[in-house]
């Protein structure tokens, strides 16, 4: 049984790598949006033209990376939110209530510093993880029925 896993959020550090890494045994698909910040951040305005206003230059790149977004966690059957330290991640906000909203199993990944910012998004969640590691061992605990060792 392939489960399809939608990686989403913070894109500054490794954890989607770590989870990839960690799960590499598994019978599992990753996706997720694009991770290179400039090639999101500009998608919009190098397809359909440049764009004097800050506003509408986000925008239009915000559009396209949003229907990307969407048909990954449509086609998802686990989406992992990842809530980052550094910045507010509004867009993993968004997906996380989106792919409740689809019924979809959701994972939220963020540290014991967000617990009362997030209680609505954890709400939503089948599982909240601190690390990485137990996101792999929910993975690994959902295909094989395997406690981690």
């Amino acid at each position: 049984m392939t489960l399809t896993v939608y990686l989403s959020g913070e894109i500054h550090t490794d954890w989607r790598a770590r989870i990839i890494e960690g799960a590499a045994a598994l019978d599992l698909h990753f996706d997720g949006p694009v991770t290179d910040h400039a090639a999101s951040d500009d998608c919009g305005v190098a397809i359909l033209g440049a764009e004097e206003s800050p506003f509408w230059h986000d925008h239009k790149g915000a559009k396209i990376n949003a229907i990307r977004t969407r048909r990954g966690i449509e086609a998802a059957d686990v989406v992992v939110v990842r809530f980052g330290e550094k910045y507010k991640q509004w867009n993993a906000a968004f997906d996380a209530g989106y792919a409740a909203a689809l019924g979809k199993s959701l994972i939220v990944l963020s540290g014991p510093e967000h617990q009362h910012a997030l209680k609505e998004v954890h709400a939503a969640a089948l599982a909240v993880a601190e690390d990485p590691q137990q996101v792999v061992e929910i993975l690994t605990y959902v295909l094989t029925g395997r406690l981690p060792a």
